[in-house]
């Protein structure tokens, strides 16, 4: 017989069945009551968001109608501006003081003619003349003045350019009476705040004394021994403003008269244009063909639009589009019409390789091209009349001018051939000249006067400033041979990181890096060598967005119609002083050392600040084609714009700072951090409250800073509101929605200018 069955054991594990069949049971039981709770949780919530959203619906008109009542300090500003404007042109006119008005042509007409005609003029006298030059820069200005406006800048600048060389051959003709006594050679450096006029003749022709160092300047030069050995100077002329690079790159911070505060910003990525600087394009399908002739020689075209069965692609340029044709064979036609940013007037640029189908195009993505192409053909239309020799000369260049090409992000535009060291173009968007432009050239020494007996004798030649017709060599090793430059940077600019050298090539209109090498810098001397095969105008590049994204961002009232706003981006921290319709750059600390000392104290208008910090290398102010170049997620323009000008009118008694869930909130909607501030000093991390604005709804967020994940959970007790205004209205006091009300229309516009040139809620 077998073992007898352990009755006691089967009983034990019935009722440890029995008690798992029963703790599943409650279990089951407390999920299903979870579960009913949280769906009745749910519902109570969404009726509760529906009374919200009817709440808000109802309340969204009478909102709008009383926000629109506080824009109107938007148009005040742009009254007081226009009026201020009128006064100032009417002083200038009593002042007579001989300086041209940018915006009357015949001013700019009459003086370009009387300094045209001024002969015999030395170096200091071109220098003042410059100096009025430079002050031609108008402050605000309607379209049509800029059109007219960009075509004085070529005008100007060649004419500059001439009279810089006239007083060089006047120099260069008396070069013996100024010989120096050591070398027996003429050199001399001039400067002032705009320029730098550095010359060396070479009257000895001595092997030995063929490097100099202009003690005044900080340049300095060696040359191949075939040049000691010639009858040649070399002239170094730095300009601390740039005339050189394409118009486009010149005039894209322009200032021009404000469009209305409600107008709208089209969205980055198609404009190409920064906020608040785009404008309306000028559609005339009806313009005639007509020809437009620079100063220079170089000429544009103007192109009536074809009929609409051959346009394959159509575009305004201010907003994103362009006209494009079809023309002749491959061929097509781009119109650029009446953009601020690029050409002045109508042109045509030729190109290739395009489908003929409509469709959109890029304007902010492909613009540096079709800038060189517009450049080229109106350098190609100056030297001949065949339009078939320019279509076969931009059919060479099909691969540089092909809108589809690829690797646009690289600073440097690698060009088609396939040999191992290609030539390199600049991306001029994203590396930009910084600290001027140095002019080096070799310059023919004009026959100098000899004394026989007790008369001076010169040979007189009927030509003007030649360049002295040199050819590198072979060196003694037998390899080529190179010019020496030794540059001192400006002691007004920061380079962050070592400067990229660039030379000039004209035909091209473009900056290229080849043709430059043994590059040294040293950055406590602020000196960079390089060599060059060859003498060319130079410029030292910086990457425009090395200081975005910002890594914070704080804006805070200090006092009546008065705040600060401190921007810390990549290298530097910039706090900017506010004050009605004027701003003052507090500091600039980079690696706990203040700097730019020539340009903070100085209370200047918001552009004007602008132009001065990006001279001066602290660029904190992207473009339009920036997100090509800074990795930010996209921002919608109606929320981001919307968002600025509610900032504005509440910077009187609210503080608003950086969230670092904006990134997190998606393209169509911003976050930012707001707090009541009546005190003195930044604002406590406790009183920041986050608030989520889209445009047309905002809400007041549960979420903090230190929260672990993103929630777009509503705050307790809050609502949703259509108004920023009406939001803090809510949980303000009466003290600060008085200040709000006080506010200064003037301070308002400089706030909300500020906030769409730094544009601090898409880069950070």
């Amino acid at each position: 017989m077998g073992p007898k069955p352990n009755k006691k054991a089967n009983g034990k594990s019935r009722k440890s069945k029995k008690g798992e069949e029963k703790l599943k049971e409650e279990a089951l039981l407390q999920a299903e009551q979870e579960e009913a709770e949280r769906l009745e949780k749910e519902r109570l919530h969404q009726e509760h968001l529906k009374k919200l959203e009817a709440k808000y619906q109802g309340e969204r008109e009478s909102e709008l109608a009383e926000l629109n009542s506080l824009e109107q300090k938007f148009l005040s500003a742009q009254q007081w501006k226009m009026d201020y404007r009128e006064q100032a042109k009417w002083e200038h006119y009593l002042s007579c003081d001989g300086t041209p008005d940018p915006t009357v042509p015949q001013e700019i007409n009459t003086f370009m003619s009387l300094w045209h005609d001024n002969q015999d003029e030395d170096v200091q006298l071109v220098m003042e003349k410059e100096e009025v030059v430079l002050n031609t820069s108008p402050d605000e200005i309607t379209e049509k003045q800029r059109d007219q406006y960009q075509e004085f800048i070529l005008q100007l600048q060649d004419l500059l350019h001439k009279k810089y060389n006239e007083a060089t051959q006047n120099l260069l003709k008396t070069a013996s009476m100024y010989e120096d006594a050591e070398t027996g050679n003429m050199h001399t450096a001039i400067k002032d705040k705009n320029s730098t006029f550095c010359i060396w003749a070479n009257l000895k022709k001595k092997a030995r004394f063929k490097s100099h160092v202009f003690q005044e300047a900080g340049h300095g030069f060696d040359l191949p021994k075939s040049l000691a050995l010639s009858s040649v100077a070399v002239r170094v002329l730095h300009t601390r403003y740039d005339h050189v690079s394409p118009l486009w790159v010149q005039c894209q911070g322009l200032p021009r008269q404000e469009a209305s505060h409600s107008e709208e910003l089209e969205h980055p990525k198609d404009t190409g244009q920064e906020p608040g600087e785009e404008e309306r394009g000028r559609e005339d399908s009806s313009m005639p063909a007509a020809e437009e002739t620079f100063s220079n020689g170089r000429k544009g075209t103007k192109s009536a639009v074809p009929p609409e069965e051959s346009a394959v692609a159509w575009m305004n340029p201010c907003l994103g589009w362009i006209f494009v044709w079809k023309s002749t064979g491959i061929f097509l036609s781009i119109l650029l019409s009446g953009c601020a940013l690029s050409i002045p007037t109508f042109l045509c640029v030729k190109i290739v390789k395009y489908s003929v189908k409509r469709e959109k195009v890029s304007w902010a993505r492909h613009r540096p091209k079709l800038q060189e192409s517009a450049v080229s053909l109106k350098e190609n239309s100056s030297n001949t009349d065949d339009a078939k020799e320019t279509e076969e000369e931009t059919e060479k260049n099909s691969d540089i001018l092909d809108v589809t090409s690829q690797g646009e992000e690289a600073p440097l535009q690698e060009e088609a051939g396939g040999r191992e060291e290609a030539p390199r173009v600049v991306d001029v968007q994203q590396l930009v000249p910084l600290g001027g432009v140095y002019h080096i050239a070799a310059l023919q020494l004009p026959p100098q006067a000899r004394d026989v007996g007790d008369w001076s004798m010169v040979e007189l030649l009927d030509v003007g400033l030649e360049l002295y017709p040199y050819s590198p060599g072979e060196a003694e090793d037998g390899t080529q041979e190179t010019v020496q430059i030794t540059l001192r940077l400006p002691d007004n600019v920061i380079y962050f990181k070592v400067p990229v050298v660039a030379r000039w090539e004209p035909a091209g209109q473009q900056w290229r890096t080849d043709g430059i090498s043994n590059i040294t810098y040293e950055a406590e001397e602020k000196s960079i060598s390089f060599r060059m095969g060859a003498f060319y105008t130079v410029a030292l590049l910086q990457d425009a967005h090395l200081n975005l994204p910002y890594q914070a961002w704080e804006l805070h009232p200090t006092g009546v119609d008065e705040g600060l706003f401190t921007v810390t981006a990549v290298f530097a921290t910039v706090q900017i002083q506010i004050k009605d319709n004027q701003c003052m750059l507090s500091s600039v600390v980079v690696e706990e050392e203040k700097v730019l000392s020539h340009i903070t104290g100085k209370w200047m208008s918001p552009f004007a600040l602008r132009e001065a910090l990006k001279g001066a290398g602290v660029n904190i102010f992207p473009a339009g084609y920036s997100p090509e170049y800074v990795p930010v997620p996209r921002k919608a323009a109606p929320a981001e714009v919307k968002a600025y000008e509610q900032m504005a009118l509440l910077a009187a008694a609210f503080a608003f700072a950086r969230s670092k869930w904006n990134g997190e909130a998606g393209p169509e909607r911003v976050v930012f951090k707001v707090s009541e501030h009546l005190t003195a000093g930044s604002a406590k991390d406790k009183d920041w409250s986050l608030y989520m604005f889209s445009g047309e709804k905002v809400q007041n967020l549960k979420l903090t800073e230190t929260s672990e994940a993103f929630s777009e959970e509503l705050e307790e007790e809050s609502e949703f509101h259509s108004t920023l205004y009406h939001m803090l209205k809510d949980s303000a006091s009466n003290k600060a929605m008085g200040k709000v009300e006080r506010a200064g229309f003037l301070f308002i516009d400089s706030v909300y200018q500020l906030l769409l040139a730094t544009r601090v809620l898409a880069y950070s």
